[in-house]
C-alpha cells in the first residue's frame, strides 16, 4: 500500500513540474489531446499501462 501512495506522489510531482514550470507546454499538450482521436488515445493509454506494469515488474520482480 505504501508503494501505491509513493507512486501517486510521484505522479503529482511530475504533473506539478509540467503545470508549474511549463504552463504554455501544458496548454499546448491539452489542446493536442482534444484534437486526438479516441482510438489513438486509447492505444496510447494501453501502451502506457503495459510499459508501467513491465517497469514495476522488472524493478520489483
Amino acid at each position: 500500500m505504501s508503494d501505491l501512495i509513493v507512486a501517486i506522489g510521484l505522479v503529482l510531482v511530475i504533473e506539478g513540474v509540467l503545470y508549474g514550470g511549463l504552463p504554455q507546454l501544458a496548454k499546448r499538450l491539452a489542446a493536442e489531446a482534444l484534437s486526438m482521436p479516441e482510438q489513438a488515445m486509447r492505444v496510447a493509454g494501453l501502451v502506457s499501462i503495459a510499459l508501467g506494469v513491465a517497469i514495476v515488474w522488472l524493478v520489483r520482480g
